[in-house]
């Protein structure tokens, strides 16, 4: 089961770069708020645990 998908806290509403998360047990997807019927990338926790860790090591 998904969650609803969730916009960041940091977004402004302005219409700037935004993504979008929805998470299950198992996995995340990842959409653009501009395009919500658009491509959806899916992560599972391992691959996103990996991207989190460079995104905070910069």
């Amino acid at each position: 089961m998904w969650s609803e998908w969730r916009k960041s806290s940091r977004s402004n509403g302005a219409g700037g770069n935004c993504v979008e998360v929805a998470v299950s047990a198992d996995a995340f997807r990842v959409r653009d708020s501009k395009n919500a019927a658009g491509p959806v990338l899916e992560f599972d926790v391992r691959a996103m645990a990996i991207f989190l860790a460079g995104v905070k090591r910069g």
